[in-house]
């Protein structure tokens, strides 16, 4: 059995690691990695291969950024011609970007079976282009592989067939789980002279807030308030960087004394400065399923989340809306006043990736 599995930007690469180490104990399967390149520099995407110790991709069709249409065209393009040379008999597509749909939506016009990892993830927001993403790549799958109850029911209301959804857990946190003793062992927080517990992550980059003036200069106006009673570590994500420097931002945006304003983090660094941090202020899917793991209070600056099971939990906060009356007390309240549960998710084990390859081979031995 032949598999291509498929990544392009930096939340897949954490997810796929665990599925391409636990394709060596299935010596009848031929697992292939495609890089769409997506994102492409080295923070972005080499030291998350690096650290997660993922190979060489078998091929990087190396295309770069664009418009939502011109990224999608420009993978397909290749990806075809990737299968038509391979001929796989599986595509495994992660995730929630470009790269995800664009790939399945190439090898379902070619008959190739489709298996999502992390299906059935709604936030019910269609403005938001990874919402697009998520429903055409699940109705176009022939496996659905979920991370939480949530997504189960999602798929099944919009009618898609109970024998393709699996419920397998969240891959993320295999990668968590495995390592974990490296990411107690890194160096970050000494290095940015941080004492444990006593500083809050703040990491956003959705277009939603940093591609408006307004709400990027009220975000900034709250990392500044907070600064004042607490230190900041701020890794700034290129599209955040660019938005800064292009409203002329960057005075307020972080050179103030509490403020640490970094590059991007590697992996490792970054899940270490989270599990040490007093709270998380963020705008990103993984982080919400992080935080939840490590029992870390999240504070999402979203008007919604995909992942419910992190505000069920009780680590993670919705603000839906920033210009309201004491926003800035209600953060703080969350953080000071956090109580973790100690439950995680059901299925949250770092067992996930063993279980979708039990169902990918039971599956084709049926066939056969």
């Amino acid at each position: 059995m032949k598999i291509i599995n498929v990544v392009g930007a930096r939340p897949n690469f954490i997810k796929i690691a665990p599925l391409l180490e636990e394709y060596k104990k299935w010596p009848k399967i031929k697992s292939l990695l495609v890089h769409t390149g997506q994102h492409y520099d080295f923070n972005m995407s080499q030291r998350f291969f690096d650290e997660l110790k993922i190979s060489k991709p078998d091929y990087n069709l190396g295309i770069g950024s664009g418009s939502h249409a011109q990224q999608t065209a420009r993978i397909m393009l290749s990806f075809e011609k990737v299968c038509i040379k391979e001929k796989p008999d599986l595509v495994v597509v992660v995730g929630d970007v470009n790269s995800t749909v664009a790939c399945a939506l190439v090898a379902k016009k070619m008959n190739i079976n489709v298996a999502h990892v992390e299906a059935g993830l709604r936030s019910f927001d269609e403005s938001m282009p990874e919402e697009i993403n998520r429903i055409l790549t699940d109705h176009l799958s022939d496996f659905l592989f979920v991370t939480e109850e949530s997504g189960k029911k999602n798929l099944q209301n919009e009618n898609i067939p109970p024998k393709k959804i699996f419920f397998v857990g969240n891959i993320m946190i295999d990668s968590l789980v495995k390592n974990l003793r490296e990411i107690n062992n890194r160096k970050i927080i000494e290095n940015l002279n941080l004492n444990k517990k006593d500083y809050l992550v703040i990491t956003f980059h959705r277009p939603s807030n940093v591609e408006n003036k307004e709400i990027l200069s009220k975000l900034l106006g709250y990392i500044k308030d907070l600064s004042k009673d607490m230190v900041i570590v701020f890794p700034i994500h290129p599209r955040t960087k660019k938005a800064l420097e292009d409203y002329k931002l960057k005075e307020i945006g972080g050179y103030l004394k509490n403020i640490k304003v970094t590059e991007p983090l590697g992996y490792l660094d970054f899940i270490s400065l989270v599990k040490n941090s007093k709270g998380v202020l963020t705008d990103s899917g993984g982080v919400q399923e992080e935080t939840t793991f490590l029992g870390v209070p999240c504070i999402t600056l979203r008007e919604n989340t995909e992942r419910p099971i992190t505000i069920k939990r009780g680590t993670n906060h919705l603000i839906s809306n920033i210009h309201e009356e004491g926003v800035l007390e209600k953060i703080k309240n969350l953080i000071e006043n956090f109580k973790p549960r100690v439950k995680n998710p059901e299925k949250w084990d770092g067992k996930t990736a063993e279980r979708i390859l039990k169902v990918i081979v039971k599956s084709a031995s049926e066939e056969s």
